[in-house]
């Protein structure tokens, strides 16, 4: 991985943290929660996190948890074209994408470290994890908690 820019280093361990979940521990589905990209605030606000996933199944689930739990969420595009942002010339991928899109290029890029046929979703929580005034929100517990009650149901 080519790093264009050392601020985008958590993207890194979590893609070995999704190799782990994957290959090691042989997850079903995998579902992530990060504050990964200021770009996610920007399109949505501090009260609503961002839901990337190829999986239609997956991304209802997590509508109904977020009703439920009131963690306000909103399935966001994956924009296949992106991908052309992560190309390296030196590597086998970059490890952001240009200034536009990025939290589009983030979750595409967390998409590489997860088998194709596996439900996953990228949940960006960086807006509604914290309130400037009370400070951690725990925001996503319940999501989460709501989510993996329902498995195997």
């Amino acid at each position: 991985i080519e790093v264009l820019n050392t601020d985008a280093e958590g993207r890194l361990t979590l893609a070995d943290a999704l190799v782990y979940a994957d290959k090691e521990v042989g997850c079903e589905s995998i579902i992530e929660l990060s504050t990964l990209t200021g770009a996610c605030m920007v399109s949505l606000g501090k009260k609503v996190c961002g839901v990337w996933t190829s999986n239609d199944d997956l991304a209802r689930d997590l509508e109904e948890a977020s009703k439920v739990t009131g963690d306000k969420s909103w399935r966001m595009p994956l924009v296949e074209e992106y991908n052309d942002q992560l190309k390296s010339k030196i590597a086998d991928m970059n490890n952001c994408g240009t200034r536009y899109g990025g939290a589009i290029t983030a979750a595409l890029f967390l998409q590489n470290f997860v088998d194709k046929k596996k439900p996953f979703a990228h949940i960006d929580i960086a807006g509604p994890v914290w309130d400037d005034k009370s400070g951690a929100t725990g925001f996503g517990a319940k999501l989460v908690t709501e989510w993996v009650s329902k498995q195997g149901k």
